[in-house]
């Protein structure tokens, strides 16, 4: 394990027990941000790096009881948190690195990423290897429930212009890893990227 991922496994491992009560506000912004995805009954899906799995309930709901519903996440206690919010009954989930998913090529309909990005080690490998498991077709959604203005903001920083998720930082990244943006939100309320698997 790299110095990165036990840094985010610190990190989290720190914040698991009352992650769900920080942010109780947050659901509707899931369950939206989901829905923009636009998973469809029957679809196979990944909740990565899902923590506490908050969008589980939203992703069961679009792809129905034949669907397929997984979150992959690199705590043990954030999954711990998972299963203590019963969101275990919507999803499997699965304890492991986003940067080498044990999942075939082209397996999934869709990723749904929510506040990922920032916490990946190699963000262009990383989003390659999301590209990796994801049909030609299939979606991305890049998600944080408040933009990235108030996000620095709340942490006590400015964005910058070299901010990963800027969107001149972000298009050619996913670009270079497998992806096309389709549409890019950054408001007070919600960031939002939704990208396509190329062919």
């Amino acid at each position: 394990m790299t110095d990165a991922h036990t840094h985010v496994q610190e990190f989290f491992s720190a914040r698991a027990a009352d992650w769900d009560s920080r942010f109780p506000q947050d659901g509707p912004a899931y369950a939206a941000a989901v829905a923009d995805l636009g998973p469809r009954p029957g679809d196979a899906v990944l909740d990565a790096g899902c923590g506490t799995a908050r969008a589980l309930p939203a992703l069961r709901a679009a792809v129905g009881a034949h669907g397929l519903v997984l979150g992959a996440d690199l705590t043990p206690a954030m999954l711990d948190a998972a299963v203590r919010a019963g969101r275990s009954a919507h999803g499997a989930l699965v304890l492991a690195d986003v940067a080498r998913l044990p999942l075939r090529d082209g397996m999934l309909d869709a990723v749904f990423a929510a506040g990922l990005i920032s916490h990946l080690a190699r963000p262009e490998e990383d989003l390659r290897e999301l590209a990796r498991v994801v049909r030609p077709g299939g979606r991305l959604a890049l998600f944080h429930p408040i933009g990235r203005a108030a996000l620095a903001a709340r942490h006590g920083r400015r964005i910058t212009a070299d901010d990963l998720r800027a969107e001149p930082s972000l298009a050619p990244l996913l670009a270079r890893s497998g992806w096309r943006i389709r549409s890019y939100t950054d408001e007070d309320d919600r960031f939002l990227v939704i990208a396509t698997r190329e062919t």
